[in-house]
């Protein structure tokens, strides 16, 4: 059995309808996302992981993003609140998975609101986006969960982008790649490498040196080709129409399989 599981979700037929907060709404090709996606899971399945379909949601635009509905660390599994109140039917199925394949749940409760793609981690320390789709409150429980099992939670500010991950991800040394313009405070990560794309931000650590990246950001590729690492573009151009990338298309669990 693959050592590594990923939690993906099919788009459904409103996709269109998603919800876009800091850019312009543009058409999106439903049929061109949906061949896109088999692409991207594909490509997951093709490095070693092995997905695990949560089923559809069709009532909701937004639910092929299916990161925003967990956080997940060691063993435990934090069914986010999302902070768009559209989101909310999403976490039940994804919970359910989670349980499947074997975690602990906690859940996040009102008032607090939590996103998963407003969380970053970095070996045990968890950075968290407290900007518009996570609040105090959903930073405040994110801690009570995690703290005690070992993590360090780290608030950072983020207004320029819909979540923490739609400016920031991580390499597997642990430097934080981001596109300056769209970063509040890149002085908060101790090692911080500047990418010249917004989307060449976003990388997926698909194991060993292999970083899934999207296809819209060959310079931010060139660069970290150059640095040694293997870049492994795909294609998800109607995704990023949403404020998609190539992170919240997943949830990755590695804690608890090795």
């Amino acid at each position: 059995m693959p050592s590594k599981k990923a939690l993906v979700r099919r788009p459904g037929p409103r996709l269109a309808e998603g919800l876009v907060t800091h850019i312009d709404r543009t058409p999106v090709d439903a049929s061109l996302a949906l061949r896109q996606w088999d692409g991207y899971v594909n490509t997951l399945r093709e490095h070693g992981w092995e997905t695990v379909e949560v089923p559809a949601a069709d009532d909701c635009p937004d639910s092929v993003f299916v990161e925003d509905t967990l956080v997940v660390y060691r063993n435990v599994a934090l069914v986010a609140r999302p902070g768009a109140p559209s989101r909310l039917p999403e976490t039940a199925a994804a919970e359910a998975a989670a349980a499947a394949l074997g975690c602990s749940v906690n859940r996040v409760r009102e008032p607090g609101a939590l996103e998963g793609g407003d969380v970053l981690k970095i070996g045990d320390t968890l950075y968290v986006g407290r900007g518009g789709r996570t609040d105090a409150e959903g930073v405040r429980q994110l801690r009570a969960t995690f703290e005690p099992l070992g993590a360090r939670v780290v608030a950072v500010p983020v207004s320029k982008v819909l979540h923490l991950k739609s400016a920031v991800t991580a390499l597997p040394d642990g430097t934080v790649v981001g596109y300056p313009p769209l970063v509040d405070d890149p002085a908060i990560f101790p090692h911080f490498l500047p990418v010249p794309e917004e989307t060449g931000a976003h990388v997926v650590l698909l194991g060993g040196d292999r970083l899934l990246i999207s296809a819209s950001a060959p310079k931010s590729a060139d660069l970290l080709a150059d640095l040694g690492y293997t870049p492994v573009p795909v294609d998800i151009s109607e995704f990023e129409k949403l404020e998609g990338c190539v992170t919240c298309l997943s949830v990755r669990l590695r804690e608890l399989y090795g």
